[in-house]
């Protein structure tokens, strides 16, 4: 018998009267507070509006929950569907009980994700980059629901930190099995600090940083799925193909996948929308830029040029008239400059006032002043 080893949890459901109280979706919850709060964070100092992360997280939340029971429907039909089903068809609805499929809460949460962004006109792959860190540690603490229902877990193990399970979940008396809640809740929290240290770092935009979430998740999720004795895919077996589970094969192609757009897109450099067209984003520091291919300190040569030449000269003394530009000048006074004749005066841009005063009366402009003029 080992000497140390990680308790089954007494109980999973708490009541309070007669509403159930249950681990798992607690754990749920609680992803997904943290999720919507760090991404609100990192979404108001890229510059996008207070609130918007809030708002998208309704459907997205929605769309994954029920993606991710879908995925889990179909790939372990068995179990409530057919001659060797052990749950009535109905307990297929039964979400609070276990069983999500994150590779099915992804993609059909990005649906709801898609939905919402375009209702409001952001660029998808900017709230992608901005959320990813946010799920790696939902994920992380969501993984501990899987404790309390006490599934999911691996094979027998020696180890210090074998996890203990009781007899009605499949355990075995004596026995420890591998955590691999544990170790894919550890894998996701140093995941999800990797990606903000990245993302702070490199800045990576149009969807990259989500992309580097997917491959470091598919990652570990491969190795920690092949220590995992769970069915999947069957009522007492895992389907298996090629020596591998089904999961293994899912979290290798979706690799590939997010490896082969995280160097196709590195070159991408169109504006990402923050806010809904019409708005303002605020300058980086104070919440964000519209266009990360120009910093909050940096315009457009054309902006600032036409800026130039628009913008009244505002060094003149307090109480004096605003000058008007040289060209509408010297239209107005163009006919009185012409019976003026000789008499006139001129001014070259930029001479101070006391030069052109102290011409004598009747006094000829000289070549250069008629070169300025």
């Amino acid at each position: 018998m080992p000497l140390a080893s990680i308790p089954s949890p007494s109980q999973g459901v708490w009541y309070l009267g007669f509403i159930p109280i249950r681990a798992y979706a607690l754990c749920i919850v609680a992803g997904v507070i943290f999720a919507v709060w760090l991404s609100e964070r990192r979404w108001r100092a890229r510059g996008g509006q207070k609130g918007t992360i809030i708002d998208i997280a309704v459907p997205a939340v929605i769309f994954g929950l029920i993606g991710g029971r879908l995925y889990h429907v179909i790939t372990d039909w068995q179990m409530y569907f057919g001659s060797r089903a052990i749950k009535p068809a109905y307990k297929a609805l039964f979400i609070w009980e276990g069983g999500l499929g994150i590779w099915g809460a992804i993609a059909l949460g990005g649906v709801g994700v898609w939905i919402a962004c375009r209702r409001r006109g952001l660029s998808l792959s900017a709230v992608a980059d901005t959320v990813a860190p946010g799920i790696a540690f939902a994920q992380a603490i969501g993984r501990w629901g899987n404790y309390f229902n006490q599934e999911l877990y691996g094979g027998p193990t020696t180890l210090p930190w074998g996890l203990e399970i009781d007899q009605q979940h499949g355990g075995e008396p004596g026995v420890l099995y591998h955590p691999t809640f544990l170790y894919e809740s550890l894998w996701n929290v140093a995941l999800g600090f990797l990606l903000l240290f990245v993302g702070s770092r490199f800045r990576l935009r149009h969807g990259r940083l989500f992309a580097l979430y997917v491959a470091g998740y598919t990652l570990g999720r491969f190795w920690i799925e092949g220590l995992r004795i769970d069915p999947v895919g069957g009522v007492d077996h895992a389907v298996t193909f090629l020596g591998m589970r089904l999961n293994q094969w899912t979290a290798l192609v979706v690799f590939v996948g997010a490896v082969v757009y995280f160097f196709a897109t590195r070159n991408k450099d169109t504006v990402e929308h923050v806010v809904p067209p019409g708005v303002q984003p605020l300058a980086e520091g104070d919440g964000a830029v519209a266009d990360p291919a120009h910093p909050a300190d940096q315009a457009d040569e054309a902006e600032t040029s036409g800026a130039a030449r628009t913008e009244p000269d505002t060094s003149a003394e307090p109480g004096a008239e605003p000058m008007e530009p040289a060209g509408a000048a010297e239209a107005e006074a163009g006919p009185e400059r012409a019976e003026a004749g000789p008499e006139s005066t001129v001014k070259a841009e930029g001479e101070p006032e006391a030069e052109g005063a102290a011409r004598a009366p009747g006094e000829h402009a000289t070549a250069e002043e008629k070169h300025a003029r």
